[in-house]
């Protein structure tokens, strides 16, 4: 397909309008730190991505949370299903101390992986992506070091896996997490959405 409009404009007008609630009832509920994970923040790149019909951004996102949100949904579907987490992260999901329509708001985890799959079908996948979002990384990781409260855990930076991080000091492992992400998830990432889809 070629041209504009490859994206339709209804897609992109539900996908605001969700965004217009989403942000707003995270601001005020989790607070701004919140908006420094890399899931996040990919929601707000991904609004972007459709409007522009922009291969390379919707490919950052990709690279940096399609395989993430998938584990994402895992975990919570082994949670329902069986009782228990697969690697956790989804707890806060049964915490009833969050509001209902809170913790569903969470539920982009499930669709934003599958919007980003699909747009890529269509704009086709910019090799590039896996660079950007190692450079969207690198200016994310050490805003959430600085800013971000650490009980938060916020991108994994004290608790990766939920486990307390006592090997290294903070900021070394912050620099280690700054190379691990796009080793170990981004390039991995674009290895296998580089196959899979045609270039843009």
């Amino acid at each position: 397909m070629t041209g504009r409009n490859r994206i339709p404009y209804w897609v992109k007008l539900l996908y605001l309008a969700w965004l217009v609630v989403f942000l707003p009832s995270y601001w005020i509920y989790h607070g701004p730190q919140n908006l420094l994970w890399l899931c996040d923040a990919a929601n707000i790149i991904l609004l972007f991505a459709l409007w522009r019909e922009s291969a390379l951004l919707m490919s950052s996102q990709a690279c940096g949370v399609v395989l993430v949100q998938l584990v994402w949904t895992l975990d919570l579907l082994f949670r329902l299903l069986f009782g228990f987490h697969l690697v956790g992260g989804t707890e806060y999901m049964f915490d009833s101390s969050l509001a209902l329509w809170l913790r569903f708001m969470s539920l982009f985890h499930v669709f934003v992986p599958l919007l980003l799959l699909w747009g890529l079908s269509r704009l086709g996948y910019d090799r590039r992506g896996w660079k950007l979002e190692t450079l969207v990384a690198w200016l994310l990781l050490p805003l959430t070091f600085l800013f971000a409260d650490p009980a938060l855990n916020i991108n994994w930076l004290w608790q990766p896996f939920g486990l307390p991080q006592t090997l290294l000091p903070p900021a070394l492992f912050l620099l280690l997490m700054m190379l691990l992400y796009p080793l170990v998830l981004f390039y991995p990432s674009h290895r296998v959405l580089q196959a899979v889809f045609r270039p843009r």
